[in-house]
């Protein structure tokens, strides 16, 4: 009812006017300091009036957001960085990893942006949470790219290698990408047409295959554990021995100046 010609307000005797119990905290916040403030209002009708404010500074527990949001996005794109280890003939795993690796992130930033004020203004856990997602994003185009440039090669050396004999061979790499199983090299697995082959030819090589049947699978049982990790290196792509470098270490240069910068 008073404006500022009838009624002056102030904090006589500043920020010392104010105090607080010690023991009083807030569950996501640290109180860090207050302040006591004057101003004045402005009311079209009527004029000014004095108002007294007190300001607040709050720092939030970050602990909590550490172990909501910032770890499961940390292990989510490390998680990604599984699939250039994979042999690139294993479309089905590859995918399926970066799509679970996908989802989960957008699952993540959901509920962190769910449980957080809507504003307008981009927040720090926003900007971790988005190059996270890009990083497991471009692992998922790592592998289309890997997938794409495979498909190129092999076309060109089937072009290369022609049609002579008529019969096509598939290593065991390629068998192990189809059936999801290892198989040792010294077994090859032809897809003969069917032609020229006559009954006597067909009943000698099934007697044969049946009187060594053993000695091919006791081969595959003992080379199992030391080839798996030999053909994969060898059939690794250029493209997925990069990214095994290039992009830990860029996310690592991300985490130390987001943390040095926001934290």
């Amino acid at each position: 009812a008073y404006n500022e010609d009838d009624l002056m307000l102030y904090w006589k005797h500043g920020n010392k006017s104010l105090t607080t119990d010690e023991q009083i905290s807030l569950s996501q916040f640290f109180i860090e300091e207050f302040s006591a403030s004057s101003g004045l209002a402005f009311y079209s009708s009527t004029g000014w009036y004095n108002r007294l404010f007190i300001n607040f500074a709050l720092r939030r527990h970050i602990f909590f957001f550490v172990l909501q949001s910032y770890f499961p996005a940390m292990l989510m794109v490390m998680l990604s960085w599984v699939s250039f280890w994979i042999d690139r003939r294993a479309v089905p795993a590859r995918v399926s990893l970066g799509i679970t690796t996908v989802l989960t992130m957008s699952t993540i930033m959901t509920g962190v942006s769910a449980s957080m004020p809507q504003v307008s203004y981009i927040k720090a856990v926003d900007v971790y949470l988005w190059i996270s997602f890009l990083f497991v994003f471009l692992s998922v185009i790592e592998y289309a790219a890997v997938n794409y440039l495979t498909t190129i090669e092999e076309r060109k050396q089937l072009k290369k290698k022609g049609k002579a004999s008529g019969m096509y061979s598939i290593d065991a790499v390629q068998a192990m990408a189809f059936d999801g199983c290892f198989h040792d090299t010294d077994v090859d697995m032809d897809l003969t047409p069917l032609s020229d082959r006559s009954e006597e030819n067909e009943t000698q090589e099934r007697a044969a295959s049946v009187s060594n049947v053993d000695t091919p699978r006791i081969k595959r049982k003992r080379s199992l554990k030391g080839n798996v990790g030999r053909i994969i290196l060898q059939n690794n792509h250029v493209i997925d021995t990069y990214s095994r470098i290039i992009f830990p270490s860029v996310y690592i240069v991300f985490n130390f100046f987001y943390w040095g910068l926001y934290i």
